[in-house]
């Protein structure tokens, strides 16, 4: 048996925060999937309710996932109709997605998510209001800056 407490699960920062994460994030799907979305669609499509339109380099750095992981992300999100891709006409090999009529409109349907998660997380005895949300998330995006 371990006896080096460090080296437990529950000493694990990084377990905590991917526990954490996905949990939240499997929080928002009673809000997101009347609107067919999943978590990782949904927060492309916030880059782009931001952007209206960037590379796709760009996109993936921003959500901090690689091309294997946002091309089928992508290719649903074109067959819905809420972004269209296509190529830079200065170098081919730029992919770019663009925000859709349908997903500006999209963004009308969605915009309160936010809230509403936040209130079921309250609503479920979460002790954490809007000063320790926002503490919090800039604790997380300093550490991001590192890794």
């Amino acid at each position: 048996m371990i006896s080096d407490e460090s080296l437990k699960l529950k000493s694990q920062v990084c377990f905590s925060l991917y526990a954490c994460a996905r949990r939240v994030a499997r929080s928002y799907a009673p809000f997101l999937d009347p609107l067919g979305l999943t978590y990782t669609q949904y927060v492309t499509m916030m880059v782009l309710w931001e952007e209206e339109q960037i590379t796709i380099r760009d996109l993936c750095q921003k959500l901090y996932l690689d091309s294997g992981t946002i091309t089928p992300v992508l290719k649903k999100l074109v067959n819905d109709g809420y972004i269209s891709k296509s190529r830079s006409g200065e170098d081919e090999r730029v992919g770019i997605v663009k925000l859709t009529d349908k997903g500006k409109e999209l963004y009308e349907k969605a915009k309160d998510i936010p809230n509403q998660v936040c209130s079921s997380l309250t609503g479920r005895g979460c002790a954490l209001d809007g000063e320790k949300i926002t503490m919090l998330r800039d604790m997380l995006q300093e550490i991001l800056k590192y890794c």
